[in-house]
């Protein structure tokens, strides 16, 4: 659970016996992040079960416990339970009433968090067992119990593998021997552990040196070993379940006598001429253009099977070759493939071919018969404007220019295009070419739109 790197700062946090709780919390929340804080919480249980830390190290670990959960709903710490348990059970009354303190009183008026462990044992060393006066817990045990899932009875009935062995030959922990008479100054009275013994079992004393690194890392690992929440569970019993009788419909599977048939494929040895003589006229096609007979072959073989488009020699790469040279079969193949998956490739290779009459008639054709995207309408305008404006022979940049304007009145007459959209650049490209009589004519028409 907890390794080495995370046992390291963790111990010194419980040795800071001079520094009082309030800031000893506030170190642990910049050492550890908030999804390790249940993690440290369950090592911290795990070390004052087992009677493995010292008075003062119980104090702050108390109060570590409780700082985690301090700004959540009431009954909503998970380590309640504990407290619980050992205020009911423990033996030691200054810790007894430390805890009664920590449960009772509000965050707030704590005055326990401004002193350090030394001063919260002498603040309570003195009182007798007997005087010590324990609340009525169950309100708090019930809110506890609406708010928290229960744990399982499997996990709940698990033991802990951690012996004591307080004799004084043990080397294993050094923490365990009776204190030296120099340290009897430093042990607060009542040194017997927070727990009683499980089933009249004696458990050590409570702990008067500090542990070490290696004293807390009961289990050997890869990294040098680690302090985990293993115990050991009873085994749940899972019995064989018993044999059911044989009945007679099952003896058939003993032998069976299934077997899968063949799947034949029906359109196997069909004849394909059909298909091969339209991808020879396309190739043409892409080449030059077609005779008339041959360019109404293929848009009846086209209307009379979609499919023939996915076979007939088209892809994006050739798709500017068959609109400069058969515009009438790219916009009839263009719509067959609107359904498919690769149209927005086509569409590309549309927009960044050149600009052309054929090009803005295939364009204009497919913005009439089907919902282009408007990014796509948006791109291909773009470009065209820009091919005006690059080209360096006079003629033909009037020409191209006669043709956009009459190809984006059509456009904003079938309310194909939102003029807003394209406002300022069209505006700014009916002004650059204002000599020319359709240039003038658009801008007219946008100026009647505003």
């Amino acid at each position: 659970m907890l390794d080495s790197q995370e046992l390291t700062p963790l111990l010194q946090l419980l040795n800071d016996e001079d520094d009082i709780l309030e800031n000893v919390a506030q170190k642990f929340h910049r050492t550890f992040t908030r999804n390790d804080h249940f993690k440290v919480g369950c090592a911290l249980c795990i070390l004052l079960c087992d009677n493995l830390l010292t008075h003062t190290q119980r104090v702050v670990s108390f109060s570590i416990l409780c700082d985690l959960y301090r700004n959540d709903a009431n009954g909503t710490n998970p380590f309640l339970p504990f407290f619980l348990e050992a205020i009911e059970k423990g033996t030691d009354p200054v810790e007894r009433q430390y805890l009664v303190h920590l449960l009772c009183s509000p965050p707030t008026n704590r005055n326990s968090a401004r002193k350090n462990a030394l001063q919260v044992i002498a603040e309570y060393e003195g009182t007798p067992a007997e005087a010590v006066e324990v609340p009525d817990l169950s309100a708090l045990r019930q809110l506890y119990s609406e708010k928290n899932p229960a744990v399982p009875s499997l996990r709940t009935a698990g033991v802990r593998p951690v012996l004591a062995d307080p004799s004084e030959s043990s080397n294993e922990v050094g923490s365990w021997l009776p204190p030296r008479p120099e340290e009897q100054v430093g042990r607060a009275p009542g040194g017997a552990a927070l727990r009683g013994g499980v089933g009249g079992k004696r458990e050590a004393p409570t702990p008067i040196q500090p542990l070490t690194l290696d004293d807390m890392r009961l289990s050997k690992g890869g990294r040098g070993g680690s302090l985990s929440l293993a115990s050991f569970e009873p085994e749940f019993m899972r019995p064989v379940p018993p044999m059911l009788p044989i009945a007679d419909s099952e003896v058939m599977w003993l032998n069976p006598d299934y077997a899968p048939r063949l799947l034949w494929d029906t359109s196997m040895g069909q004849d394909s001429s059909k298909g091969a003589e339209v991808r020879d006229v396309m190739a043409k096609a892409f080449k030059g253009p077609l005779l008339p007979t041959q360019q109404q072959q293929v848009l009846s073989e086209l209307q009379g099977d979609a499919r023939l488009v996915y076979h007939c020699g088209l892809t994006p790469f050739k798709l500017p070759d068959l609109v400069e040279n058969n515009p009438m079969i790219a916009i009839e193949c263009l719509l067959k493939l609107m359904s498919s998956s690769q149209i927005t490739e086509y569409l590309s290779a549309l927009v960044n071919m050149d600009m052309s009459l054929h090009s803005m008639e295939v364009v204009n054709r497919l913005t009439t018969s089907v919902d282009l995207p408007t990014e796509f309408i948006h791109l291909y305008i773009s470009n065209c404007i820009s091919s005006c404006e690059n080209i360096k022979d006079k003629y033909m940049q009037n020409r191209l220019v006669r043709l956009v304007c009459v190809f984006l009145q059509s456009l904003i007459r079938n309310k194909i295009i939102n003029v807003e959209d394209l406002f300022i650049e069209v505006q700014a490209f009916c002004i650059e070419f204002s000599r020319i009589r359709e240039a003038a004519g658009l801008f007219r028409l946008l100026k009647t739109l505003e």
